[in-house]
């Protein structure tokens, strides 16, 4: 799309998209171009303040550990799109899947709704879900685990 011909409206659509899921990009591409928003999240800063008569500070505590990289694990199921996972078709409706059951190559395991269509993540490979690694109505990017089938 040529900078003569941006759709300033679309543009401020997709902004709004952003801030309403929590996401940090979102791209669109049609007939008439392509589109990319991308939101740059500013960082939390906590200020104290100390007073004379503070307690020492408590020790340092080593991090916990990092958890495992799930997106480069050999079942890991990544979303296709950026948009919202549901885990069931309606929220009083059981899941399509719950930990430690059994799936079927092509099985629906979750939608992802993207630009009001809701789209069906299939299973890849049969095997049993072992983690569900997004809660229902959260968003999800491009790339991201959202479950591991082994």
């Amino acid at each position: 799309m040529t900078a003569d011909r941006i759709d300033h409206e679309a543009v401020r659509q997709l902004a709004l998209i952003l801030t309403e899921t929590g996401l940090t990009e979102i791209e669109v591409e049609g007939k008439e171009g392509r589109i990319r928003v991308v939101r740059a999240v500013a960082p939390v800063v906590q200020a104290t303040v100390a007073s004379a008569a503070a307690a020492p500070a408590p020790a340092v505590e080593a991090p916990p550990a990092a958890p495992p990289d799930d997106a480069h694990h050999p079942g890991a199921v990544l979303s296709p799109m950026v948009g919202i996972a549901y885990l069931s078709p309606e929220p009083s409706a059981p899941l399509f899947v719950t930990v430690g059951q059994g799936v079927s190559a092509g099985q629906t395991l979750l939608l992802i709704e993207a630009m009001k269509t809701f789209n069906q993540i299939k299973a890849p490979k049969a095997g049993t879900v072992t983690r569900i690694l997004v809660p229902s109505g959260t968003p999800v990017e491009y790339g991201q685990p959202l479950m591991i089938i082994e």
